[in-house]
């Protein structure tokens, strides 16, 4: 919207009506928290007149939820639900009654936290300071994409104690992202009490100021303060920060000021209390009756992404005697991504870097294509949530970082991406112990584990450059959030027993999937990633002692098909060989599926069972007993020769 048409709807705005709905939306905040017997209800109605305000002119209705040039509206402070509900409801997205009567019922859609399930919600919060991050990712998607919208995004003051906001802050200054505007929900209280006191050095309005922003200070109560504040940050050139000093519980005089209020309901003789405060009916009993008859029907459905149109390119073929690393193929397949698809009526590949281009190659990208690479410094919560957000505002993003850094560090922002079906690349290098001399601080050997425990994220670990190239392709085209893992170091080509490229370019990948990489009756070894070129060295030592054993590729280390797993089971004798914790990486989805499906297996693993120590690779390898002399060494022992 352009300012003249902005500011013809602030011109426009009814303050009376303004001032009648305020009053109605309270009475619903409290109607359905009272009901509901939990919720948030003082910040629902400390924030409700600015949310109410910008709901009014903002270019967001029920017609245009899905328009990638439509506003959009964060609540980073998501326990004010209520209020949130009740904006929607007056601007016609949802149903008037249903989110009252239903509020905090279990199976319904009106959770206590808001959802991005919600029509008109766009991002799932809940814990605190996320916010501001995934403004920034819509922010910059449509800066790719050459969209024109106002990005709002409603904060509480006690979540800036949280450090990510800063990140957040800053990002946001470095690229001028002009069109966000934050609006602080300034009640001077938080669960324990007074913020003063809580943490007494912070000063909101000075590190807004401080990282380049604007700072409007106002009565956060008073309808045209709040109109001629927003209406200053439409026309200011750089992002804006409302401070909107309110009142916690607002409205009701018993309930101003007052921290217990916060997190905690009415009882229903302060709810009738109040009603008559606010000159309205109660209707308690009314939605009682709704919520006795509520019944879950459906799991929830998931909020529609953007469709994208994404040209994968042709592969890269690297031949048997090139010898790289895993990065640097990544690194050029995205590379080619991003050329491909900078055509009219594609969709853009944008990337997301942490202070690390070099390492994890994605510096082509910034070198050829500045325009789609985001330098977000050492600031890996912002950006986790930041790449997450604008996966689902037109782009594909991708966000390459260390593993301890990109999926270990920023474990909860990677579930909170999957809770809001967003469309991730997550490729981390530095992954299982092939760091080697940066030692166990950096060497991530636990994002399988991690990584299944998030319902929906897929993790591959490709075994070689060719099947890199592969992974990448088939990472951007498909739905969903991806983690691709891979090591640190050179390592050999793939090939087949003739000697020729294994992961040519007749091969596709499949989640799931395994490859047989050596044939063998005796037994399998089963491995992905680093610990695949080994597994081979393995198998010729084992062959040339008389020991014929086969050789899996299992590159999706948490999920088997069940045409996968039956193969793997029909060996007599496997072997795991993985360079990540034993139990809770591919052994783990072994033993667990041979269990749900009362399958009998001969199975033992190779893996780390501590932190290892600094050192080159194969040092660091042959002190944790998994170089391949001596893997091959205790496979004869445990096969009794």
């Amino acid at each position: 919207m352009d300012f003249q048409s902005f500011s013809n709807k602030i011109a426009e705005l009814d303050y009376s009506k303004l001032q009648q709905d305020a009053v109605l939306c309270r009475g619903d905040i409290l109607t359905m928290t009272t009901l509901a017997a939990s919720g948030h209800p003082g910040g629902s109605m400390s924030t409700i007149d600015a949310l109410l305000t910008v709901y009014n002119v903002a270019n967001i209705s029920k017609n245009n939820l899905h328009d990638l040039n439509r506003d959009r509206i964060f609540i980073s402070h998501g326990h004010i639900s209520p209020a949130v509900y009740s904006c929607l409801a007056r601007k016609g997205i949802l149903p008037q009654d249903e989110y009252i009567a239903y509020f905090r019922k279990a199976g319904s859609m009106y959770e206590g936290h808001i959802e991005r399930s919600i029509p008109g919600v766009e991002w799932t919060t809940g814990n605190l300071g996320q916010g501001l991050s995934a403004a920034c990712g819509a922010a910059v998607a449509g800066r790719v994409c050459g969209n024109e919208f106002d990005v709002y995004v409603f904060m509480g003051d006690g979540e800036h104690e949280k450090g990510q906001i800063t990140e957040a802050r800053r990002f946001a200054a470095k690229y001028n992202l002009s069109n966000i505007t934050v609006i602080v929900d300034y009640n001077t209280l938080q669960i324990s009490g007074d913020i003063s006191k809580v943490m007494p050095s912070m000063n909101i309005a000075a590190s807004y100021k401080s990282d380049g922003w604007e700072v409007i200070q106002i009565d956060g109560h008073n309808f045209k303060d709040i109109a001629a504040a927003l209406l200053k940050a439409k026309s200011c050139s750089k992002p804006v920060c409302i401070i909107a000093e309110t009142a916690m519980g607002s409205g009701v005089s018993f309930m101003e000021h007052k921290a217990g209020f916060h997190g905690a309901p009415l009882s229903e003789e302060q709810y009738y209390e109040a009603m008559k405060e606010l000159k309205l009916e109660p209707a308690l009993e009314k939605y009682r009756e709704m919520r006795k008859g509520f019944m879950w029907a459906a799991p929830h459905i998931k909020a529609e992404n953007p469709k994208i149109n994404i040209n994968q390119g042709e592969r890269i073929i690297y031949q048997p005697d090139v010898k790289t690393d895993n990065r640097s193929a990544f690194g050029a397949a995205l590379l080619d991504l991003v050329k491909l698809n900078k055509q009219a009526g594609n969709t853009d590949v944008v990337v997301f870097d942490c202070d690390l281009a070099g390492s994890v190659k994605t510096n082509g990208v910034e070198k050829n294509f500045p325009e789609n690479f985001f330098q977000c410094g050492i600031s890996e919560h912002h950006t986790a949530v930041c790449a997450g957000a604008a996966s689902v505002n037109g782009v594909i993003s991708f966000f390459a970082d260390f593993g301890m850094f990109g999926v270990d560090e920023v474990y909860n922002q990677q579930r909170l991406n999957e809770i809001n079906s967003a469309n991730l690349k997550v490729v981390t290098t530095h992954v299982g112990i092939d760091v080697g001399e940066d030692g166990k601080t950096h060497m991530c050997i636990d994002y399988i584990g991690l990584l299944r425990n998030i319902f929906g994220f897929k993790v591959i670990a490709p075994a070689d450059p060719n099947q890199v190239d592969a992974v990448i392709r088939y990472a951007a085209k498909e739905s969903g959030n991806i983690h691709v893992a891979m090591g640190r170091s050179k390592i050999p080509v793939i090939t087949k027993e003739d000697g020729s490229v294994f992961y040519d370019d007749k091969y596709t990948f499949n989640y799931g999937d395994i490859d047989i990489i050596r044939q063998g009756s005796k037994g399998a070894i089963v491995a992905y990633g680093s610990t695949l070129f080994r597994a081979v060295k393995v198998h010729e030592i084992l062959k040339e002692k008389g020991y014929d054993f086969a050789v899996i590729n299992a590159a999706s280390p948490a999920y088997l098909t069940d045409d996968a797993f039956n193969k793997i089971a029909g060996y007599k004798k496997i072997f795991t060989y993985e360079d990540h914790i034993s139990l809770t990486g591919l052994y783990s989805t072994i033993a667990n599926m041979a269990l749900s499906k009362k399958v009998m297996i001969d199975a033992a693993y190779f893996g780390v069972n501590e932190f290892p120590m600094s050192g080159q690779s194969d040092e660091v390898y042959d002190m944790l007993g998994l170089s391949p002399e001596t893997v091959a060494e205790n496979i004869i022992k445990e096969m009794g020769a």
